[in-house]
């Protein structure tokens, strides 16, 4: 038992080592541009001051957003997805999957799931020991399981989620805005250092290696930040986007997607005044999140239109009532409802007059 509390314990110190290493990087890169490039190499006052500014408020946005991804604790299931403590025991002793599955089946009528295993089963983590909610997946570095799990992320050394999700974009975004600042402001004194320009002085050092810095996290930034953007777009995590989510009818990658600016609000929310502040604003409250009404894209409309969670035997036009749509699910999709129900009773009400008509015609005949 000890031995393996204190590996725990070594492992969780290792853990912080990537943030160690940016910390001290950005921390020499503040003194590199602040001190040896604005102070002692940049002749003019007014490029000083503007370069100081726009420094400063990016700097400023970068590291609060670096922070908040750190320090803000990764959402976990609520108590209401734990199973009771007589369905529990009675779980614990049986030894049939299929009898474990109708125990789960039966508390998770309640509860606001659409989404199953690859089997067909509900969703249930034996470590946790809770039936896992829509997009919630168990990380094995945190050792617990972790709502809308995006990855684990050694750089922030804390699981990417419904919490944190979005700081941890702002934080690529304010990353990259700092290194492309850096790289283009340094540039034009790198080149004169480079060709002999300037005279030799201990701020060389500092300006050609921060343009070298600069520039390789830019690049190595600039194409996980596109990637999470394209995510984001998708309404999709980064697990979704190399499994699937299955849902009762079967797997469908964009099974959460809504169209491209309702997808944008799902992580930033409604208000775009904070959408560039690292304060949390995504909407819902991680357990239940809105489901497409269709299995297609929404962005190509010209297919036919399928509810999403729905059994197969449903859509062929089965009796079979499915679970109604959650209060969020209604607020984001009403509007199609809406649109659909207003063609449907106009078709009924044509139908109902071309009958009257033939009925009457017959009569007098």
């Amino acid at each position: 038992m000890a031995p393996t509390h204190v590996l725990r314990c070594c492992q969780r110190g290792l853990a912080w080592i990537p943030v160690i290493f940016i910390a001290l990087v950005v921390c020499w890169s503040y003194y590199a541009y602040v001190v040896e490039l604005c102070l002692f190499t940049i002749p003019s006052t007014i490029e000083k001051v503007i370069y100081l500014t726009v420094f400063h408020v990016s700097f400023i946005m970068f590291v609060w957003s670096y922070w908040k991804a750190i320090f803000t604790r990764p959402a976990t299931p609520s108590k209401e997805f734990c199973l009771p403590k007589s369905e529990k025991e009675q779980y614990e002793k049986e030894q049939r999957p299929e009898t474990q599955q109708e125990i789960l089946k039966r508390v998770a009528t309640s509860l606001p799931l659409y989404t199953r295993t690859g089997a067909g089963a509900i969703r249930y983590c034996d470590r946790c020991q809770v039936i896992k909610p829509d997009r919630c997946h168990h990380c094995s570095a945190c050792d617990m399981c972790v709502l809308k799990m995006d990855h684990h992320c050694p750089w922030v050394n804390n699981c990417v989620g419904f919490s944190n999700y979005k700081y941890f974009i702002l934080f690529l975004t304010y990353s990259l805005v700092y290194c492309l600042f850096i790289a283009a402001s340094v540039l034009q004194y790198f080149i004169k250092f480079w060709t002999n320009d300037l005279p030799e002085s201990h701020a060389k050092f500092h300006v050609l290696f921060l343009f070298f810095v600069a520039a390789m996290f830019c690049i190595s930034i600039l194409s996980l930040f596109t990637y999470h953007l394209w995510l984001v777009g998708k309404n999709r995590s980064t697990i979704e986007a190399f499994r699937a989510p299955v849902f009762r009818n079967g797997p469908d990658k964009n099974g959460f997607s809504l169209g491209f600016s309702k997808n944008i609000a799902q992580v930033f929310g409604d208000q775009k005044k904070y959408w560039l502040l690292p304060v949390f604003t995504s909407q819902g409250d991680g357990f239940s999140f809105p489901t497409r009404l269709v299995t297609i894209d929404p962005e190509q409309p010209t297919e036919c239109l399928q509810p999403a969670g729905l059994d197969k035997g449903a859509v062929e036009g089965s009796a079979e009532q499915t679970t109604p749509l959650s209060e969020s699910q209604n607020h984001l999709l009403g509007n199609a409802f809406h649109i659909e129900e207003d063609h449907k009773e106009t078709d009924v009400l044509k139908s109902d007059e071309s009958e009257a008509i033939t009925i009457s015609i017959e009569s007098e005949s």
